[in-house]
C-alpha cells in the first residue's frame, strides 16, 4: 500500500473562553474525543494534564495523526491545533466541535497543507455553528 503526504494542519487561539471551560482536564477530553470521532479520526492514545493552580492541556494521537489543546485559563485563552494526514479525516469538523462548546468571543486560525512541497497556509475564520 502507498501512502500520501498530502495533510492539512489548522491551529487557532482564541481567546474569551469561560475559566470553567478552560480549566476541567477531564472535561475537555471528554469534548476532544467526541470532536475527534465527529470528524471521522481513529483515535489511538489520550493524554491528559491538569495544572495548578490552572491550566489543562490535552492530547490525542490519532492513527491519522494528533489533535491537541493547552489552555490558560487565567486569560480565558485556549491554543488548539488538529493535523490529519490524507483526505479521509477533515481537521477543520475537529476543531469546529471543539469551538461550538469553548464559546469563544474571538479567534484567529490558519490552516496549513502540508506534504506537497512548499507549505501552503490558508487565513479564513472557521464558521461555528
Amino acid at each position: 500500500m502507498e501512502y500520501s503526504t498530502y495533510g492539512r494542519h489548522v491551529a487557532v487561539d482564541a481567546w474569551g473562553i469561560a475559566f470553567d471551560h478552560l480549566n476541567q482536564a477531564d472535561k475537555l477530553s471528554v469534548q476532544m474525543v467526541q470532536a475527534a470521532e465527529s470528524s471521522g479520526a481513529s483515535i489511538l492514545s489520550v493524554q491528559v494534564k491538569q495544572f495548578e493552580p490552572q491550566g489543562a492541556t490535552v492530547l490525542l494521537l490519532l492513527s491519522e495523526s494528533h489533535m491537541s489543546i493547552h489552555t490558560y485559563p487565567e486569560k480565558g485563552f485556549a491554543a488548539l491545533d488538529c493535523y490529519t494526514c490524507g483526505t479521509a479525516v477533515d481537521p477543520d469538523v475537529a476543531i469546529k466541535a471543539m469551538l461550538a462548546f469553548l464559546e469563544p468571543t474571538e479567534t484567529s486560525n490558519v490552516k496549513i497543507i502540508r506534504g506537497t512541497g512548499e507549505l501552503q497556509v490558508e487565513h479564513a475564520q472557521l464558521a461555528v455553528g
